[in-house]
């Protein structure tokens, strides 16, 4: 491709989206906040919001691939209307105007929240594993129920338009320097801690790499899981599944510190596999 948008491209993925673009000499437009733009590489800034489409038409010139990772990226950053509102129709606007304006693939950041575990008001744990976009969520607040939208939105734009969407459930991500160590040493002094999200977890750089990889699938509409293969728990999955997450259901066998998640749809459709790991 030759020009990539980027939304949310000065958040913690989506500047390691535009580096990794950049290293592949593909020019790169970033829609960004006003005033989050500080030292970003992109050789296109556009400042304003995903939910307006005259700003979004205009960061879409001379575009022909999008990474939409702009969002409020939790429930507590702002109203549940705030939350689920913008999120929803800035992955709408985002991709309606992409598809008028003739591009052809498209990637969103979705969330294994969209399982409902991370941000519940009380313990839940997942029907069965490893987990899947077959198992029944369990959403309650307003941001998982935002990815699943956009989930869905994206389907219904790949069928309304022609064009191919790809919506990756991102697990906790970070960078080693960043957050991704310090995590990792509170979930193993207490791996209650990363219960929530099945002690999954996926460094920015991979992050970012599978982000820029979906760009190259072609036809339809695709939601999956990416995450590293092994937990950030210094303990076998089984023990911890078994502990924290009595009443669900083990499909397949989980060796040593396997993460529990379905991660073949990104190794067939992208040829993904994690390469940073704690």
């Amino acid at each position: 491709m030759k020009r990539v948008l980027v939304t949310g491209a000065a958040g913690r993925i989506g500047r390691a989206v535009v580096d990794a673009l950049r290293v592949r000499r593909t020019a790169v437009t970033a829609l960004v906040l006003p005033g989050t733009a500080d030292a970003l590489p992109a050789d296109r800034v556009v400042e304003g919001s995903t939910c307006d489409a005259d700003t979004v038409r205009a960061a879409l010139a001379e575009v022909d691939g999008v990474i939409h990772l702009a969002a409020r990226p939790a429930p507590n950053r702002g109203t549940p209307y705030e939350v689920f509102g913008e999120n929803t129709l800035g992955t709408f606007t985002v991709l309606e105007e992409a598809g008028r304006a003739g591009v052809r693939n498209a990637v969103v950041a979705s969330s294994l929240a969209a399982n409902g575990l991370p941000f519940a008001a009380g313990p839940l744990s997942p029907a069965y594993v490893p987990l899947d976009m077959a198992v029944p969520t369990q959403a309650e607040d307003a941001y998982a129920l935002s990815k699943l939208a956009d989930e869905q939105t994206a389907a219904m734009m790949a069928r309304r338009h022609g064009m191919t969407t790809v919506a990756l459930r991102f697990p906790f991500v970070g960078g080693f320097t960043e957050r991704l160590r310090d995590h990792a040493e509170k979930v193993g002094a207490d791996p209650s801690i990363g219960a929530v999200d099945l002690w999954s977890y996926l460094e920015t750089r991979d992050a970012a790499r599978a982000a820029v990889l979906a760009l190259r699938v072609r036809g339809g509409h695709h939601a999956f899981h990416v995450a590293a293969p092994r937990t950030l728990a210094p303990y076998p999955t089984v023990e911890l599944l078994r502990r924290f997450h009595p009443a669900t259901e083990i499909r397949t066998p989980l060796p040593g510190r396997t993460t529990p998640i379905d991660l073949t749809p990104a190794r067939q459709l992208l040829g993904f596999t994690a390469e940073h790991e704690v």
